[in-house]
């Protein structure tokens, strides 16, 4: 069953790069084509070698793992720089999926006295040596999409990305976040955005994680 899954990925992979050589070839805007990478072809070896390595999880994924379970937050929250601080409890339930290779976490709490649900799903990318995530709640209807790197000295990964701004419609605000590993038991996580008069980043919110 593997060897027919990577046949399939190999055969689309393929055919996806057949079509990316086609548009650079007939594509309208020819400043457009003549910026685009020059493609260079694989044999299927090595691309069925690195679809298998793409594919299988490893220590990155272990480590995700370790955090699935039921965990306690207490979260700070601040509007703007200098704001006064709001301060809420939440629960926050973590499974890894698709046999080990993504964590899909569930957060319940409240926010200014409404119930608040979110979820987001991570994982670890093995071709690009990045951590990706991405999140959605009951109080949008956007996606917040972000990527990262571990640092192994910190035990944390610093996500950076994009997620929809209503205040300026159409438009998207940058986002940061880092999530600190402090123990088996105990996380961080601190989400810094744009200051609503200011435009500059400040802290935004603040959760530290207790495993039940």
């Amino acid at each position: 069953m593997k060897k027919l899954m990577f046949a399939v990925c190999t055969a689309l992979l393929f055919v996806a790069c057949d079509k990316v050589k086609m548009d650079v070839k007939t594509g309208s805007d020819a400043t457009a084509s003549t910026e685009k990478e020059e493609w260079k072809p694989v044999d299927s070896a090595t691309a069925n070698k690195a679809w298998m390595e793409y594919a299988t999880p490893g220590d990155m994924q272990k480590m995700l793992a370790k955090s699935d379970g039921v965990w306690t937050g207490e979260n700070t929250m601040w509007m703007e720089e200098g704001g006064k601080p709001m301060t809420n409890t939440s629960t926050t339930t973590n499974k890894m999926i698709f046999d080990g290779r993504y964590q899909t976490s569930e957060h319940k709490g409240d926010f200014m006295g409404m119930p608040f649900e979110g979820m987001s799903i991570t994982g670890y990318d093995n071709s690009k040596k990045k951590f990706v995530s991405t999140w959605i709640d009951n109080m949008g209807t956007g996606f917040m999409n972000m990527d990262g790197d571990w640092n192994a000295a910190k035990k944390s990964i610093e996500f950076k990305g994009k997620m929809t701004d209503p205040s300026r419609p159409g438009k998207d605000c940058d986002v940061r976040e880092i999530f600190t590993f402090i123990d088996d038991n105990t996380q961080k996580m601190e989400m810094f955005g744009p200051d609503p008069k200011t435009g500059k980043e400040f802290k935004t919110m603040e959760i530290k994680f207790t495993k039940k």
